[in-house]
């Protein structure tokens, strides 16, 4: 029988033995890991028992003196200890093969570039750092937030305008139409953005330090065409989004200080909403999507409490619809307003898990209805026809601590919006100058400022708030975030293998492929003929009218402070 030094020293050996043996098989599991894609659900669990069974046998190999029951006690304790080390990563390796047997398509977005990404495991090991809190998000509710954020900022200021422009039935009606419809291609981006990267993953492509964008996908879908296409329209529609963030923001301060006229206003925020160069990626908005949800939230009721306290002016007048130039032209405001998606694939990609996405875009939608609907209808009930020529609702209510509240958070949610619709032109300047993979901020934020300038130029021309929604939703968004979606999708899955290995199927509520390519072909059909033809064409006259009235680089585009001091001044001039 072994002396108990004897005993001490099998029990260490013992460890030990065990210990390499875990070592081993730790490395051996993550080699496994790097292959989960290439290995089915049966081959993933039958390879984590056989690591379990064979760790004993490897440490009784080691050692050949006789085991007595003080030095089985030595061995139970290490494989317990050895297995509570083990314990987590098994249950995510058995998780992972439950979701593959399932059939669903998981991604795991680990390093972001700039510092962006984060493994989810690194965040559940960490949640109460102050940095992750503030800086690193990509879980489903950090995408919700992004998404219901940057869909209502400014354009929840001219829906008012919209309604005066529509009538109330009208005005109410097509929110939820286009609302609806909105979600529904956004769904369809998400669906292809899984789709696009199961191919390319299957390839043994890596997206570590480079964030994958809506032309890309349709480059790797359907070709450089319709990367063309898609790189033309979705640029050009996030610079004019750019454009008219910056507008709002002149146009919401002047109401708190009219002594600077709404260029001069136009001149200051540009140099201030620079400053989102600084920020990597959509990963890094979370607590500014957070904190801009929140200030919409404010500004939405604000506007619906105000106006119910204000009550109708004197005569008021509902007279909309009068002339089909304003219907159309308020009927492609909120198609504009629900066409916010063309980030969409940004945010995904953004996310830990990017095929949780599908359904939050709609969730973030039916949250917006609480915002834009009461506002716009109060404010339409109180004003009626003054909100014609009011195309700000803020300008019609009276200056108050409230209101300038609402006005200050506005600015803010409106820097915000700015840096979402600016980081995807980012990412594009910085894949063509070769500068995406850069790691320094710094160096980033230095690349990324030529595309700021034209941006501030052409707010400077075209400071027509309200009006230049209308334009750039019929003329771009109709096909960005419209049709080239619902016809990409109907393209790819043409074929029946594409349909029978498609990475993603039809939905529970539409679970039949020609169902889904009628739903396609009506979207198609009714954004080209109502939003791009009728509502093009309304846009424009109405665009052209506000240019011939103000003129390019107009000082200070509907502002009614000048007007009450001229009266004034015309006697004195006599003398």
């Amino acid at each position: 029988m072994a002396s108990p030094g004897n005993l001490l020293l099998i029990g260490r050996r013992a460890c030990g033995g065990l210990t390499l043996s875990k070592s081993v098989g730790a490395d051996e599991e993550e080699e496994r890991d790097s292959h989960n894609n290439k290995m089915t659900s049966s081959q993933l669990f039958s390879a984590a028992a056989f690591s379990r069974e064979a760790r004993v046998p490897a440490v009784q190999r080691a050692h050949s003196q006789p085991i007595d029951s003080l030095t089985r006690l030595g061995f139970i304790l290490c494989s317990s200890r050895g297995e509570k080390r083990s314990r987590m990563p098994q249950q995510k390796q058995a998780e992972e093969a439950a979701i593959a047997a399932s059939g669903i398509t998981t991604f795991d977005n680990e390093t972001e570039q700039g510092g962006g990404g984060k493994v989810e495991e690194d965040e559940t090991a960490s949640v109460f750092s102050m940095k992750n809190l503030l800086w690193h998000g990509g879980s489903a509710w950090d995408a919700w937030f992004s998404c219901a954020s940057n869909q209502v900022a400014q354009v929840l200021l001219t829906l008012p305008y919209s309604f005066s422009q529509l009538g109330m039935l009208s005005g109410v009606i097509l929110q939820l139409f286009y609302g609806f419809l909105g979600s529904w291609t956004a769904y369809l981006i998400s669906v292809l953005y899984i789709e696009y990267r199961t191919r390319k993953e299957k390839e043994n492509v890596s997206f570590k330090n480079h964030v994958i964008q809506w032309y890309e996908v349709l480059d790797g879908l359907l070709g450089p065409y319709w990367k063309a296409a898609g790189l033309a329209f979705n640029c050009t529609f996030l610079l004019f989004g750019s454009v008219i963030q910056l507008i709002a923001c002149a146009s919401n301060i002047y109401y708190i200080n009219d002594r600077l006229d709404k260029r001069t206003w136009t001149y200051i925020f540009g140099a201030c909403c620079a400053t989102t160069v600084f920020i990597p990626s959509f990963h890094n908005y979370r607590i500014w999507s957070f904190i801009g949800l929140g200030m919409t939230t404010y500004t939405a009721w604000y506007l619906t409490v105000a106006a119910a306290v204000h009550g109708q002016v004197e005569g008021v007048v509902h007279s909309g619809p009068t002339k089909f130039v304003l219907y159309f032209t308020g009927a492609t405001n909120i198609l504009y307003t629900f066409g916010g998606h063309a980030v969409t694939v940004e945010i995904m990609h953004a996310m830990w898990k990017p095929q949780k996405f599908k359904y939050i875009y709609l969730l973030a939608t039916l949250y917006v209805f609480t915002l834009t609907l009461p506002s716009a209808a109060a404010m339409y009930w109180a004003f009626g026809d003054q909100l014609l020529t009011h195309s700000n609702a803020f300008s019609l209510l009276p200056k108050s601590g409230l209101r300038d509240a609402a006005v200050i958070l506005m600015l803010i949610h409106q820097f915000i919006t700015f840096g979402f619709a600016c980081t995807p032109l980012y990412f594009v300047w910085e894949k063509v100058i070769g500068m995406h993979d850069t790691r320094s901020i710094c160096l980033r934020a230095i690349a990324r400022l030529p595309v700021v300038i034209p941006i501030w130029f052409l707010a400077i021309i075209f400071p027509f708030f309200g009006p230049i929604n209308s334009a750039v939703g019929a003329l771009l968004v109709s096909f960005t975030v419209y049709i080239i979606p619902a016809l990409a999708h109907m393209l790819t899955y043409r074929t029946p293998s594409a349909r029978q290995n498609a990475a993603e199927k039809p939905p529970l509520f539409l679970p039949s492929w020609t169902a889904m390519y009628v739903v396609n072909a009506f979207v198609v059909g009714w954004v080209f003929v109502v939003g791009f033809g009728l509502g093009g064409w309304a846009s424009i006259t109405n665009f052209v009218r506000q240019i011939d009235t103000f003129g390019l680089f107009a000082k200070c585009y509907q502002c009614s402070k000048p007007q009450p001091a001229a009266p004034a001044l015309a006697p004195q001039q006599r003398h």
